[in-house]
């Protein structure tokens, strides 16, 4: 099967941790690299952003990134690129005219537009990743999406051949959204269990307890309830890891744990690479991840593969990842985090049982093999035309 996948602001080959790049990025990666190694040929669309950047790369056997003329060739933030989509999606019309796919799957909105507006007869799958009804809900007057998106959104719900949602908390959001229950389908996203694996190196720690946060540096994440629950927990360090030490959130977050004067127990890091990340979740004692809201949420699947335990906001994909085998609380509740915090340090024995559930979860539910095997049974249907058994993939 010749699959290509659509990815407009998020290059699988970028650098992961910077505010428009995290987990799509991750997993546009990883799906085509598993998609390969079931024998298809995949090509990833994403935006050309410099102007160092080749008109293509061949990453592994079978996958290909291609960089899309789109704008300038410079960064531009995602809520920003609207403007350039016609573009982008004549660029991928022209390509398939002369060399069509068997199917497109578009990842995030702006992505699934222009796939449809490109494709022809081709048929286009979409994964949204993150939906505008819900960062609306959640943002409000905050939110920085073009005032069109939740109307593309539905449009694209109702075009498209096959809706793939992350969790079950997303099939709720699509179906209100106008999207017929019959075209979608439930594929989570993956996590690589050969890198992460409670064996293997463990970073340097700190003395004491350690709690580890790691992710984008954008403040739906919520790390600043981290640090307000940190005052509750006073034998235990927080490492923060991700973006750039100098970022406005990071320096936020890190005035704000001198205001309380946890400054020499809060660790803001910056940046880990991908292959050390594995590591330093090995260092923790306990993960946490507490976003306002989250479509499906990478770091706790990551963090359970490693054999560590999770504390996480009871939202989105978390619903689905961490329910029994680790600890959910409500968002924006620093008391309510700090106490489920106290509960999982003070026990080993509930660390270890909740490390050893993650792992057992995250090898059954959650490897790219099985993730990549879901994702090509819906293709499949949709090249046969058989949408109506979409909604039984997944369970």
């Amino acid at each position: 099967m010749k699959v290509d996948l659509i990815s407009e602001h998020a290059d699988p080959l970028a650098a992961v941790g910077g505010v428009d790049s995290g987990g799509q990025n991750v997993h546009v990666a990883e799906l085509a690299l598993a998609l390969a190694g079931r024998g298809h040929t995949i090509v990833v669309h994403t935006r050309r952003s410099s102007e160092r950047q080749p008109g293509s790369v061949a990453v592994a056997p079978g996958v290909t990134v291609e960089y899309v003329p789109a704008g300038p060739p410079a960064p531009v933030p995602k809520d920003e690129l609207a403007p350039y989509m016609a573009e982008f999606a004549e660029r991928l019309a022209d390509r398939w005219a002369v060399s069509p796919p068997d199917i497109v799957h578009a990842h995030f909105w702006m992505s699934g537009q222009a796939a449809l507006r490109a494709a022809g007869g081709v048929p286009v799958v979409q994964t949204f990743h993150a939906l505008g009804t819900v960062k609306r809900r959640w943002q409000g007057d905050a939110d920085t999406s073009p005032s069109h998106r939740i109307d593309t959104e539905r449009e694209i719900g109702r075009r498209a051949d096959a809706v793939l949602a992350t969790c079950a908390d997303e099939v709720t959001e699509l179906r209100a959204m106008g999207v017929p229950g019959r075209r979608i389908a439930v594929v989570p996203c993956g996590v690589d269990l050969s890198v992460f694996r409670p064996d293997g190196p463990v970073a340097p720690r700190p003395g004491g307890k350690l709690i580890l946060s790691i992710g984008r540096m954008v403040p739906r994440k919520g790390v600043d309830t981290v640090i307000r629950a940190l005052r509750r927990i006073p034998d235990a360090d927080l490492v923060i890891a991700g973006g750039r030490e100098d970022d406005d959130e990071a320096v936020r977050l890190y005035e704000l744990a001198r205001a309380y004067g946890l400054e020499r127990r809060v660790h803001v890091i910056g940046s880990v690479s991908r292959e050390h990340v594995p590591a330093l979740m090995r260092s923790a004692d306990v993960v946490v991840s507490v976003p306002w809201y989250e479509p499906f949420g990478m770091v706790p699947i990551e963090a359970m593969a490693c054999g560590v335990p999770v504390v996480a906001s009871a939202v989105g994909g978390h619903l689905d990842t961490v329910a029994g085998c680790g600890v959910l609380v409500p968002p924006r509740r620093p008391r309510a985090l700090a106490r489920a915090l106290r509960d999982v340090l003070d026990d080993p024995g509930k660390r270890a049982a909740f490390g050893a559930a993650g792992a057992v979860r995250a090898r059954q539910r959650y490897g790219w093999p099985r993730v990549a095997e879901l994702t090509e049974a819906v293709y499949s249907q949709v090249i046969d035309g058989t949408p109506c058994r979409l909604a039984a993939i997944g369970s």
